[in-house]
């Protein structure tokens, strides 16, 4: 990926001259199954790109509870665009369309009007969990039934598609439009990737550059993103294997709580509110024995495998935090 990158042909984007970013576009729309992409430097600003493409200011967007466009975006969604989140819970993430169905408002001109519906694939609070692709299909054949649009939040969906042994265009079938990282565990550097139809993904060039994310010779991150697309979703059936050791490793502590149910993919959460510590303070005492995870919550703890983490160092993470525990 980094001799990728060294040798890529650049040019200037803004002008449509980087023929390696070009070339990642079209690789991506083809893999997705859609007409256009767009490559964004972030996954949080391909998400706000499209969120404010589809609904106009003071509407409402139906939105999980716990997912990240609502709780690590920042309120971008007020901030940038007017939009209010009118939020479904959802036991592991993925609400039926019952559940978004009643939270549509009324046509009325005295009440904010439901614009867009936001789904997330894998669920990143939940765990990493995969939605159920017929409950997906109910959702997108109503909501169109209705003429709302809805945007995936795809940042994991490479990783949904080898979880369930689908090509990844037909987890995106039939979505207004997509994001999707090719950082995460398509191991690139940086960048996320947004597709949607040729319209749609002329006006979100538009609004890439209002947002500050017009760049020059981006073709040396195109690079790593071409070879993120190509080579990294063949490690991702190791990184799931890998949580679940990890996963069924974290179970045995003491004083933790991991649902292995949830572990369909590369992410663990366990939680430690009966150890005696906090979240927080556990991942400070985890990182002065070499282990990195993050708190998401006072009382959660969030791991992710990876190609960077093999077998074994899952193994030797889970032992270093047992020792730690028992000191």
């Amino acid at each position: 990926m980094r001799e990728a990158m060294y040798r890529a042909e650049v040019g200037d984007d803004v002008y449509f001259e980087d023929p390696t970013i070009n070339a990642l576009q079209e690789r991506a729309a083809e893999l997705l199954g859609f007409e256009a992409a767009l490559w964004t430097p972030t996954g949080t600003m391909g998400n706000q790109i499209c969120i404010r493409l589809h609904a106009p200011p003071g509407s409402e967007v139906i939105v999980e509870s716990r997912a990240h466009i609502y709780e690590w975006e920042l309120g971008a969604l007020a901030a940038l665009s007017g939009l209010v989140p009118r939020l479904v819970a959802a036991e592991r993430g993925h609400p039926t369309w019952s559940a978004i169905a009643a939270a549509i408002q009324p046509t009325a001109y005295y009440r904010a009007q439901t614009a867009l519906i936001c789904l997330e694939n894998t669920h990143n609070m939940h765990g990493g969990t995969v939605a159920d692709q017929s409950e997906t299909a109910v959702i997108l054949r109503e909501a169109a039934a209705r003429g709302l649009p809805v945007h995936l939040d795809g940042a994991r969906l490479f990783n949904a598609a080898v979880a369930l042994g689908r090509p990844v265009a037909e987890l995106a079938r039939g979505f207004s439009s997509v994001m999707t990282c090719l950082s995460k565990g398509l191991g690139a550097p940086a960048g996320s990737i947004i597709a949607g139809s040729r319209s749609f993904i002329e006006r979100a060039r538009a609004t890439r550059k209002m947002f500050g994310g017009g760049m020059r010779q981006v073709g040396v991150l195109a690079a790593a993103g071409l070879v993120a697309l190509d080579e990294g979703p063949a490690q991702l059936a190791a990184d799931h294997a890998n949580a679940k050791a990890l996963a069924a490793a974290l179970a045995s502590l003491p004083g933790w709580r991991v649902d292995l149910s949830r572990v369909e993919t590369n992410i663990v959460i366990g939680n430690v509110a009966e150890t005696g510590f906090s979240a927080p303070d556990l991942c400070h005492r985890f990182k002065s024995v070499g282990v990195l995870a993050g708190a998401v919550s006072d009382a959660e703890i969030r791991f992710v495998t990876h190609r960077d983490a093999p077998r074994a160092a899952c193994q030797e993470a889970a032992e270093r935090i047992r020792r730690l525990l028992e000191r």
